[in-house]
C-alpha cells in the first residue's frame, strides 16, 4: 500500500507569473519568485506543498511548463538542504489519459503524490460508480500515490460520497483525500473511520479550509492543505501545534483569527491569495487570463485589520 504525505500543514502555491510582453498576454511563469516562496514557507515549518492545484493555476499551465516547475522547485530544495521535501502535483483534467499524462510528467520532474481533482464536467448525470472507475483506472497507471481532490466549487458540485471514498481507499496507490467544502460530517465520517484502509497510515484526509483545523484534526484528520499557510505559513503551523499539544484554548483564539484571514481566500481565491502575498511578503504575481489579479487600496481596506492581527501572530514564534 501506499504511504500518503506526512500529517501537518501544506500550503496550494501560487505559481509566480511575471509581466506579459507585449506580443503575448500571457504572462511567463517567474520562477525566481517560485523559489523565493518555496525557501520561505519550508523554512517556516510548511510541512510541505502542492504545486499546480486550483491555487496553482493548473489550468492556465503547460505541460511543458509543469514539468520546468516542478523540476526547478525540486532542485532549489535540493540545493537548500530540503532533500525529500513532500511535493504533492495537481491535476485538474477530465480524461483519463490527460492526467496520467499530468502524473508521469510530475513524477520524473520531482513530485511525490499527485491530488487529483474530480471530473466535474459531467457531474449533473455522473455516478459515484463512474467516480470510483474513474479514479480506479488513474490508480491502476499512475506512477505516483493519487490523493482524492474534492473541491465542489470548480468542478460543477459534483458529489462525491463517503462510501464512494471508502471503496477507493482499498486502492493500494490511493493515499487519501483533499476535502475542500464546509461539510464536516463528510470529514468525519472519512478520518474516524474503523476501517483499516482508512488508517492514518494508509489513507489520511486534509482538509483544504484552514478555518476548519480545529474540528477537522479533533475527529482525526491529518492537517490542513491551506491558502493562508502561503502568506502566514506560521501562524498556521502554530495553530497545528496547539491543538496536537491539546492547548485547546489557546487554540480557539488562534482559530477564530484565522478563520478571519481565511475569508480572503475563500472569497478571492487565487487573486486573494496572491494579493496577501504581494502585501504582506513583497512577492507580486500576476495572473493568467481570465483571472485579473490585483486589489485596489479600497478593496483592501477591510482585510487590514485582521492581517494586521495575523502579521502580529506570525511574529510570536
Amino acid at each position: 500500500m501506499a504511504s500518503p504525505p506526512p500529517p501537518g500543514i501544506y500550503v496550494p502555491v501560487p505559481t509566480f507569473f511575471s509581466k506579459p510582453s507585449s506580443s503575448s498576454p500571457v504572462p511567463p511563469i517567474d520562477l525566481d519568485t517560485q523559489t523565493k516562496h518555496t525557501l520561505h514557507l519550508a523554512a517556516n515549518g510548511i510541512k510541505g506543498l502542492v504545486l499546480l492545484g486550483s491555487t496553482g493555476e493548473s489550468i492556465a499551465v503547460t505541460n511543458d511548463e509543469r514539468k520546468v516547475l516542478i523540476a526547478h522547485v525540486r532542485q532549489e530544495l535540493d540545493r537548500a538542504d530540503y532533500k525529500s521535501y513532500p511535493l504533492i502535483a495537481g491535476t485538474a483534467t477530465q480524461g483519463i489519459e490527460d492526467t496520467l499524462t499530468q502524473l508521469r510528467i510530475s513524477a520524473d520532474a520531482g513530485a511525490q503524490w499527485g491530488l487529483v481533482l474530480a471530473p466535474g464536467f459531467f457531474a449533473t448525470c455522473i455516478t459515484q460508480q463512474g467516480i470510483i472507475e474513474w479514479y480506479t483506472a488513474i490508480a491502476d497507471q499512475s506512477p505516483l500515490p493519487i490523493m482524492i481532490y474534492h473541491y465542489p466549487a470548480v468542478s460543477n458540485s459534483i458529489p462525491i460520497a463517503a462510501s464512494t471514498f471508502t471503496t477507493l481507499s482499498a486502492h493500494s496507490n490511493i493515499c487519501g483525500a483533499k476535502l475542500s467544502h464546509g461539510d464536516l460530517t463528510l470529514h468525519t465520517l472519512l478520518a474516524s473511520s474503523p476501517l483499516d484502509s482508512m488508517k492514518l497510515n494508509h489513507f489520511t484526509t486534509f482538509t483544504g479550509l484552514g478555518q476548519q483545523l480545529l474540528p477537522v484534526l479533533t475527529v482525526g484528520g491529518a492537517g490542513a492543505i491551506d491558502g493562508l499557510a502561503a502568506i502566514f505559513p506560521k501562524t498556521l503551523v502554530r495553530l497545528y501545534a496547539l491543538i496536537k499539544d491539546g492547548k485547546l484554548d489557546g487554540a480557539r483564539r488562534l482559530q477564530e483569527i484565522v478563520a478571519r484571514g481565511e475569508g480572503l481566500v475563500v472569497g478571492r481565491g487565487v487573486v486573494g491569495a496572491k494579493e496577501g502575498v504581494k502585501r504582506v511578503l513583497g512577492w507580486e504575481s500576476q495572473c493568467r487570463l481570465p483571472l485579473r489579479g490585483g486589489m485596489t487600496d479600497t478593496e483592501w481596506e477591510q482585510w487590514k485589520e485582521v492581517f494586521a492581527e495575523l502579521e502580529r501572530e506570525e511574529k510570536e514564534r
